[in-house]
């Protein structure tokens, strides 16, 4: 069974075809770069694989299961889709508290989960004093509350200074080293080409490519094999 598993994703909206029969699947040990551009489908695949969307016809599984199936989403998907939630008068401990509550979580949690981002010392200031770097440390310690074996993170990278893109991707490493499975969705190409084991590029709603990330770079870079990718599927419809 695969950790996370998309099958014929279909979406409409009213007359717009936001995916058009995407399929992927992410495995227990790995991570999966999820590429492609603006209004490829990449945001829409991931809502609906948490729960936040509804597709028109299709699944979406996480441990073979539909998130609103699961007995304890926060302990086995761990999600950072954007930084929206902070509340700019209220300290990043204090955020992830209120969280830790929601989903049943022992307050413990949050002292391991602030040291897993490098946050604890700067936990109990406002997030309003944060930099946008802090503030995608404290969403991705909301992501690891739980413990979760599986990690759907959207652009977790914004914000970050190189040294924080060098910690991420050394966390990311040892998540998946651990049998963790992490879906990335991602527009800093190097970046993910230093991390992904696996590649799913998506353009007009459709799968481009699907296969372990030196299949699809086949010899060339990934900037390279991106841009061909996505402008031969301009022409596909």
């Amino acid at each position: 069974m695969h950790a996370i598993e998309i099958t014929d994703l279909h979406k409409s909206y009213g007359p717009v075809e936001a995916l058009r029969g995407v399929s992927f699947t992410a495995a227990e040990g790995r991570v999966v770069g999820l590429l492609g551009p603006n209004g490829a489908g990449k945001s829409t695949s991931v809502h609906i694989l948490l729960g936040l969307a509804r597709a028109t016809s299709g699944t979406a599984a996480i441990g073979g299961r539909a998130y609103t199936d699961l007995d304890h989403p926060a302990r086995t998907v761990g999600a950072l889709l954007d930084q929206g939630g902070l509340h700019r008068g209220r300290s990043g401990r204090d955020h992830l508290r209120v969280l830790a509550a929601a989903a049943r979580l022992p307050e413990a949690a949050v002292a391991v989960a602030l040291e897993k981002v490098g946050m604890t010392r700067a936990a109990d200031r406002r997030v309003g004093t944060y930099s946008l770097g802090m503030r995608q440390r404290i969403g991705l310690a909301a992501a690891l509350l739980g413990e979760p074996r599986i990690l759907v993170l959207d652009e977790p990278a914004n914000g970050l200074d190189p040294a924080g893109m060098a910690w991420l991707r050394g966390m990311l490493r040892s998540f998946a080293n651990g049998g963790g499975a992490v879906l990335l969705a991602s527009h800093v190409l190097a970046e993910v080409a230093q991390v992904a084991d696996d590649l799913v590029v998506i353009g007009e709603g459709r799968v481009l490519a699907d296969g372990p990330l030196a299949d699809v770079m086949a010899g060339d870079t990934l900037e390279h094999a991106y841009l061909d990718l996505t402008a031969a599927s301009e022409g596909m419809f």
